[in-house]
């Protein structure tokens, strides 16, 4: 049962300088949190995003998704009165959040030095390419480049193929991520401390870490991880296999469950063949076991194996198309994972739920993505006491 909070991040003011998608995301954990999140745009254009596809009654969806539950102002930093709106907001702030290339806000005379002398109590999180300090720090980072030099495109796709990137930005969102993670330790610690500090994530750092066995393996076996399509390193069977309609993924991630999969295959006796009675020869020998695996499944549904392997205890599921994966009763329904939100313009919009469960004080989306400018009035007049009058000055002069 939710408390009386709107959430667990209530409280905390964020400044939200970031655009097209990992700053975004992070900023959009938090502000589906609870956290007050102040997005602020350039005059007259807004986020990059904005004129990103897939649009809905000329909306982006893409900016939408990323920027629902917070509040939007317009302000040109490059002004001098803009640098002085910003840090007057900076002032009663908890949190800043960009995803400039290095070295940007520095130059607007906006950066962390200048901010904790406003504030010292400030949160300043930065999430780059390559990160504030070493010698690629300057080089333009984005999600291709992450998972270039991260490692991941080396490791993902087919024997003999080429280096592939994965279908969805995951450099972008694991940064997203990354800082969000960063940003709550250093809110833990300003309790602590009465004082902020700096985070700094790189996306390429964080496809790094993401890695973990694939790079333990160069540094313990001084062996290069090659493509190896959906096999897993480490066990087998773990793995993609092709059923008559479709295809679906089996982990077998130990001896019972290698034994359980033989079982319910009609072969108990083929989890003592000598070929395959250990993760090492299995491993050795995981072309030849596949084509004794597909032999079982080629002629049977994707449905009937999953509630075959499902009912034995089996590791088992279908290889779902997004057009299933968001009518799925567990996933878009029972866990809120596709939610419907009505937008002042695109209507009735389907957006991504917040994938993190808190039982007390639930994540929730409970507004739209911000019109550009639209709280403009709401902030500027609420926070730091400006008249109407003032506004519309501001505005005349393209400063908001």
């Amino acid at each position: 049962m939710c408390d009386k909070r709107s959430g667990a991040l209530e409280g905390v003011r964020v400044l939200d300088l970031t655009r097209v998608l990992a700053g975004p995301f992070a900023t959009m954990m938090m502000a589906d949190m609870g956290a007050e999140v102040i997005k602020i745009e350039i005059p007259d254009r807004g986020d990059d995003s904005r004129a990103f596809g897939p649009f809905i009654n000329g909306e982006s969806a893409y900016y939408m998704n990323l920027n629902r539950n917070k509040k939007g102002v317009t302000l040109d930093l490059k002004s001098s009165e803009g640098k002085e709106i910003f840090l007057k907001m900076v002032k009663k702030a908890d949190v800043v959040v960009e995803n400039y290339r290095p070295g940007t806000m520095e130059k607007l005379g906006l950066g962390y030095d200048k901010l904790k002398e406003v504030n010292e109590g400030i949160v300043y999180a930065s999430v780059s390419g390559f990160g504030h300090y070493g010698p690629y720090m300057k080089r333009p980072g984005y999600d291709i480049i992450a998972q270039a030099m991260g490692g991941l495109m080396s490791t993902t796709g087919w024997p003999g193929g080429e280096p592939t990137r994965t279908g969805t930005a995951m450099g972008d969102v694991l940064g997203g991520l990354s800082v969000t993670v960063g940003i709550l330790a250093a809110l833990k610690s300003k309790d602590a401390t009465g004082k902020g500090q700096k985070v700094d994530v790189a996306l390429v750092d964080a496809v790094v870490a993401s890695m973990e066995i694939i790079t333990q393996i160069y540094l313990a076996e001084g062996r290069i991880p090659e493509r190896i399509g959906n096999r897993y390193e480490t066990i087998y069977p773990y793995d993609s296999f092709k059923a008559k309609d479709g295809s679906l993924v089996i982990g077998a991630g130990n001896e019972k469950l290698y034994r359980s999969l033989c079982k319910v295959m009609g072969a108990p006796e083929l989890a003592y063949d000598d070929r395959f009675n250990t993760i090492p020869k299995r491993k050795q020998r995981h072309v030849e076991l596949k084509e004794i695996i597909e032999e079982w499944t080629k002629d049977k549904s994707v449905d009937e194996l999953v509630d075959m392997l499902l009912d034995a205890g089996v590791p088992a599921a279908p290889i779902y198309g997004i057009d299933q994966l968001v009518k799925d009763p567990h996933i878009a329904k029972a866990r809120e994972m596709f939610v419907d939100v009505k937008h002042p313009k695109a209507g009735d919009t389907t957006l991504t739920g917040c994938h993190i469960k808190l039982y007390d004080t639930k994540p929730e989306i409970k507004t739209p993505a911000p019109l550009l400018g639209q709280h403009n009035e709401e902030v500027y007049c609420g926070w730091l006491g400006y008249s109407k009058e003032k506004l519309e000055r501001l505005k005349e002069q393209a400063i908001i």
